[in-house]
């Protein structure tokens, strides 16, 4: 493009951008709203308030105070001072852009009279936390009493800061327009530390953390703003999902009630990530809103000569022209991106999108954007149960196999079998227990020209020697899958005694996966995972998610590659608290050929048998 022509598109994008709304008329203001000429001047009233109040009389006390109750910006304008962050002197809050973003999301569902469910993903210094605190105040101050919050972080001075923004709108209401006979204020409620009462509202403002959760465990409370989530302790004793869980199941589904997840992205696979994803993917009870560093208008520089800069712009910074930006953004980014110490870092705390926003600090294997790939073609399975034979143990396990539908079944099934494909089944072996590691049985579609599929997946807990009949029993529904099982378990549990499991299966069942090792032409049934095979199944795997040369089916399977990290010594593993069961069966059954024919360091190879029935 010409330059004129940059400048000419430049300067439309411009006249496109958000202008800052006028609380005071109500002009460019959230919500539906009708002018309406009062006193000569025009102002732009919400619908709702004028179907209560037709005729406006801005000198009437109480008119303002219905204004209040039905125009948010207005009283946020007219009844709170929060501190300016340059000068720290007090002003009125009026709403940035992405703040009045959040606020059409929350007030649309609350003139819907729905409850107020809400996820925000942050970049820096826009405020979302201060408009989450202000709105909860505007509910408790002016439209509902005894209506009890919970404000908790990460850690407790975090909690106690926007508590902070709570005592200086108390401190500075104006008394013509607060609705009860005795000062706005906070007081002490049952000689507790963590509590405070509004006086006159009958409605409390609880602090807790992420790391002193009893305290706030049990509260009666409407409405909790959960803060900087992703950095929430997660252990044995405190874990995130029990703790929103036990907050929120305490929480009405009633209009005016607000339950708030905000935090800065911290990498992938934690609690914040997978409740984003689910919110995003439309499985949650939370509208998702994801505010990008272009949005927020303090990150805007002037151009003095727009054809230099033009010269200077990398791809990344040309696509985000493509994407529609403004020079102005792209010249603040541009600069922005010299003070840090790496482009991920710059991604990290400006991101253009929220796939930016959650990348790891390097220490992830799979590349969030690559995961999000394989995300497009996961679905629910057509059907779920077990497959079933005569027996659970032994020759009769593999008779009379038919599928039995159940919805509480541990088998999902994304694809049926189809003649003539062929199909491979890679076992993970896990623990017996609810809290062990899962065993997991997934079936590939590995048919020669066929982009290779997940077609099936068995997730639980059960015993070793039950588990292999299963997973035979499964493998051979779909038409004598080629059975992988990776053996280090069972050749290790009670001092190698569990290999007759093996050596009973492979009586039976008609195709096995052998291995045999370089020092010996003695085969051994199943995979070994060792350091040296892990690290080549694992780097198999990354290159066909990076080429998208799979079809992955399962949301767990993605899942657990956003929690897959590499170790300092170059170990793979997953990451403290989460699993990587059902990533190992992929990276195996990826890795060996169904006919057979595989170049591994153990030169595994299959011995094919066949019993006929």
């Amino acid at each position: 493009m010409e330059i004129t022509q940059i400048i000419e598109e430049n300067n439309r994008r411009k006249s496109l951008l958000p202008l800052p709304a006028e609380p005071r008329t109500g002009y460019r203001c959230v919500g539906s709203r009708t002018p309406v000429t009062v006193n000569g001047e025009q102002f732009y009233m919400p619908d709702s308030l004028l179907a209560e109040n037709p005729h406006p009389s801005l000198s009437s006390p109480e008119f303002e105070k219905l204004r209040c109750r039905h125009d948010f910006e207005y009283w946020a304008w007219r009844c709170v001072k929060i501190r300016h962050k340059l000068t720290g002197e007090l002003v009125p809050f009026i709403l940035n852009t992405p703040q009045r973003k959040v606020l059409d999301i929350l007030e649309h569902d609350r003139l819907a009279d729905m409850p107020l469910r809400l996820i925000l993903l942050k970049a820096r210094q826009w405020g979302g936390s201060t408009l989450i605190q202000i709105y909860m105040a505007w509910i408790q101050c002016v439209l509902k009493d005894r209506w009890n919050s919970l404000i908790c972080a990460h850690v407790k001075n975090t909690a106690t800061a926007i508590r902070a923004m709570y005592t200086t709108l108390l401190d500075s209401y104006p008394a013509e327009l607060w609705s009860a006979d005795c000062k706005p204020s906070f007081k002490m409620y049952g000689g507790s530390r963590d509590t405070r009462v509004i006086a006159g509202r009958n409605s409390t403002v609880t602090i807790g953390s992420s790391w002193s959760q009893e305290a706030s465990r049990g509260l009666d409370c409407s409405m909790a703003h959960l803060s900087e989530v992703a950095y929430w302790a997660d252990c044995r004793e405190f874990s995130p999902e029990a703790y929103v869980q036990a907050v929120c199941s305490g929480i009405p589904l009633l209009p005016l009630t607000l339950v708030a997840l905000e935090s800065t992205a911290n990498g992938v696979g934690n609690y914040f990530h997978r409740e984003w994803l689910r919110s995003v993917q439309g499985k949650s009870d939370k509208k998702a809103v994801f505010v990008p560093w272009y949005e927020i208008e303090i990150y805007r520089k002037e151009v003095a000569d727009p054809q230099a800069l033009w010269d200077s712009l990398d791809d990344y910074e040309l696509g985000l022209w493509e994407q529609g930006l403004t020079l102005e953004m792209i010249a603040w980014y541009h600069d922005k991106r010299r003070e840090m110490v790496s482009d991920d870092a710059m991604k990290a705390e400006f991101p253009t999108n929220d796939i930016e926003a959650f990348v790891h600090s390097g220490a992830s294997v799979f590349n969030p954007r690559f995961i999000d790939r394989l995300r497009a073609h996961c679905r629910a399975p057509l059907a779920v149960g077990e497959i079933v034979g005569d027996k659970l143990l032994g020759n009769e396990a593999l008779r009379g196999l038919h599928f039995v539908p159940d919805a509480k079944g541990l088998l999902e099934i994304w694809e049926y079998p189809v003649p003539g494909r062929e199909y491979v089944a890679a076992v993970d072996i896990g623990g017996r227990t609810q809290n062990a590691d899962f065993s997991v049985i997934a079936v590939l579609d590995r048919s020669a020209g066929r982009t290779p599929a997940v077609v099936a997946q068995w997730r639980g807990h059960i015993d070793h020697d039950l588990l292999a009949w299963k997973a035979a029993a499964i493998a051979m529904h779909f038409n004598e899958a080629l059975l992988v099982i990776e053996s280090n378990t069972l050749e290790s549990e009670l001092g190698g005694a569990s290999r007759y499991v093996l050596d009973s299966l492979a009586e039976t069942y008609p195709r096995l996966y052998y291995r045999t090792s370089r020092q010996s032409d003695a085969r051994r049934i199943g995979f070994h995972t060792n350091r040296t095979t892990k690290n080549l199944i694992i780097t198999s795997l990354i290159g066909f998610v990076r080429e998208e040369s799979y079809i992955e089916r399962s949301e767990l399977a993605c899942n657990e590659m956003a929690t897959y990290c590499q170790l300092p010594n170059g170990a793979f593993e997953a990451r403290e608290g989460c699993h990587d069961d059902i990533l190992m069966t992929r990276a195996i059954a990826l890795y060996v050929e169904p006919q057979g024919t595989s170049s591994s360091v153990d030169s595994p190879r299959v011995l094919l048998r066949y019993h006929p029935w």
